[in-house]
């Protein structure tokens, strides 16, 4: 169990160290900011959309290596996704990160984020970019989201 561990740790380092996808988009089609007022994490994410599908997803900002990797793992697995399927990825995300559990049939980058229920204050700082992302999938005008709202 520790050598798994020790890969997440691994993974979420790395994405931390070397962001994909960590460039503020040039003529976006939607826009919104994340704000964890708390952690200090705020992150700008970048949108195309070709119709329901996104076909360029990209993020900056700052904050914990929580919220900068999962920024990271979110952009690469959302390029290319419907809005419903990005928001059902999002979904098992979120029931990851805040019970632990994770589905086997679905082992990618985001399983190294199993771990973070075990520390409550840091969901937010998983899921920040998420919440931005998704709203600006939603809604053109998203805006900016918060942890504290």
């Amino acid at each position: 169990m520790q050598d798994l561990a020790d890969l997440y740790q691994a993974v979420i380092l790395d994405h931390n160290r070397r962001p994909r996808n960590f460039v503020a988009m040039e003529s976006p089609d939607r826009v919104a900011v994340g704000d964890n007022p708390v952690c200090g994490d705020h992150y700008t994410v970048f949108l195309r959309l070709e119709g329901d599908r996104i076909s360029e997803v990209s993020f900056q900002g700052a904050g914990c290596a929580i919220s900068k990797a999962s920024a990271s793992v979110m952009t690469s697995l959302l390029k290319g996704k419907t809005a419903e399927e990005a928001r059902k990825i999002y979904e098992k995300f979120h029931q990851m990160v805040t019970t632990g559990e994770v589905d086997p049939e679905n082992l990618s980058d985001l399983s190294a984020f199993a771990g973070v229920y075990q520390f409550p204050a840091r969901i937010k700082c998983a899921t920040l970019s998420w919440h931005a992302a998704l709203n600006a999938v939603a809604d053109p005008e998203a805006g900016k989201v918060s942890t504290e709202e």
